[in-house]
């Protein structure tokens, strides 16, 4: 191993030492690549085993060469590998120089916690949190298969590596239309809805709303609409471990999205005016095919809380990043990020929105430089006597903050009304937003005993990029 003693250089007036400023790297899935040889850091031969040696290899754009960075507080960062799941270590808690680097289950440990030093243009260093080592490129070494490990930091070449974004193929596309004329669809058949999500695949519309068991409904046309069995019509055993007092098997606000090959469905079970709610997930090839995988709890909440995880929908950011908005009424709603890899939370939560008198069923969408929050503020589920309605606001980050059209962070009460119903269609909320440019929501219908009924418009922009009907 060359030489790496810390030196220190006497100027005019004293001795300036090598100095190095803690970043404060966004999370985010990464390329990190060595500044000694151009190649990236990998888990060895796509390993998916614990204590899998980790090293460096030619760009061969696989997920084994991708690291999902994720603040864990305190200025320390976990690099886990996104095609394992696994995360980062000095192997055997071993302190000394070269000791070697490797992936492991996570667990949150020092040896798998870093804290990330800056040196500009997208170049850092990783410091372990319990060896106070930097990881390091074994011998400046050039060559595939150069082993991966720790020395004591001095901030040369082979302790610098750059970090690059990884572009997810999942970015947001849009196709809406600004200044489009008004276009409430004239839609028929099986309408009996609540808290609708709606996605199109191969030709077909499909929905999923609260109900027993996930009820779901289909469109050839998006028109006419056609019931479908449920997604799980016996339940799931696990719903009462979290959720005792549930209802026979009553679940809410499902949301339906498609990302990496798959169709996640994220629902919550909850009981109503209660804290003590879960997130579950599942998932299938498509919806068409069915044959749903439960892929079990995400997020919990107890009386202790002070939000609620009911409602959740799945936000793919600018990037193609996962994350999971959920939340109601009480300290209002949250955002997470996601490990693409699990479809579960990493890293901490965020509060996005927040409102008395109630606010829940978040949506977020992005368009054209705009992440667009969409809430459901007053109180719902009492027929005509409803006064939900649904609000928006914008931000150019995923996490906020979050204005309306008139500059009021929708933390502080805000919220631009879209739809607040009329004489026939009462408390309209509950919406889900297909791409940029459908959205479906529920209603109360006046003429029908106050029966919730699922509406269906296209979402039109303004000049501005606000959203209207």
């Amino acid at each position: 191993m060359f030489s790496k003693t810390l030196k220190c250089y006497l100027l005019i007036i004293g001795a300036l030492c090598f100095s190095h400023v803690q970043a404060a790297v966004s999370n985010g899935t990464y390329l990190i690549t060595s500044q000694v040889s151009g190649k990236p850091v990998e888990v060895t031969g796509a390993s998916t085993a614990n204590a899998a040696n980790v090293l460096q290899w030619s760009d061969n754009g696989g997920q084994h060469q991708h690291w999902i960075v994720t603040s864990r507080g305190s200025g320390y960062y976990s690099i886990t590998n996104r095609l394992s799941g696994k995360a980062m270590e000095v192997f055997e808690w071993n302190s000394a120089d070269g000791a070697n680097i490797v992936q492991y289950d996570y667990w949150g440990g020092d040896s798998q916690l870093w804290s990330i030093t800056e040196h500009g243009n997208g170049v850092v260093s990783f410091i372990n949190k319990f060896s106070g080592k930097a990881l390091d490129l074994y011998n400046f070494s050039t060559a595939d298969g150069a082993n991966i490990a720790q020395w004591s930091y001095w901030g040369g070449d082979a302790q610098r590596f750059l970090l690059t974004p990884i572009k997810s193929s999942n970015v947001p596309t849009d196709t809406s239309t600004t200044n489009g004329a008004v276009n409430h669809w004239p839609i028929s058949g099986n309408l009996g809805t609540h808290d609708p999500t709606i996605i199109y695949e191969n030709g077909t519309w499909f929905l999923m709303q609260t109900g027993p068991g996930i009820y779901g409904k289909y469109s050839t046309d998006g028109l006419y609409w056609n019931p479908l069995p449920a997604v799980f019509p016996n339940g799931l055993s696990w719903w009462k471990t979290y959720v005792p007092n549930q209802a026979g098997i009553d679940v809410w606000a499902p949301d339906l999205k498609s990302f990496n090959g798959r169709v996640w469905l994220y629902y919550s079970i909850s009981t109503f005016g209660s804290k003590v709610s879960a997130i579950g997930l599942a998932s299938a090839s498509s919806v068409g095919a069915g044959s749903w995988r439960d892929d079990g709890l995400v997020i919990r909440t107890t009386n202790s809380d002070n939000y609620n995880a009911i409602d959740p929908d799945l936000v793919i950011d600018k990037n193609g990043n996962p994350w999971l908005t959920f939340g109601s009424w009480n300290s209002g709603i949250k955002l997470v990020r996601l490990n693409p890899n699990t479809m579960k939370p990493t890293g901490m939560i965020h509060s996005i929105a927040s409102r008395s008198g109630g606010i829940e069923a978040p949506t977020i969408i992005y368009r054209q430089g705009y992440y667009y929050l969409f809430t459901s503020i007053g109180v719902c589920c009492d027929g005509v006597n409803s006064t939900y309605r649904i609000v928006y606001g914008r931000s150019t980050n995923v996490a906020g903050p979050y204005v309306d059209k008139n500059g009021v962070n929708l933390m502080n009460g805000g919220g631009t009304v879209l739809d607040a119903g009329n004489s026939q269609w009462v408390g309209p909320g509950g919406q889900d937003i297909g791409n940029t440019d459908v959205i479906a929501r529920h209603a109360y219908d006046a003429s029908d005993n106050g029966a919730p009924k699922l509406l269906m418009s296209t979402l039109n922009w303004d000049s501005s990029g606000w959203p209207r009907y």
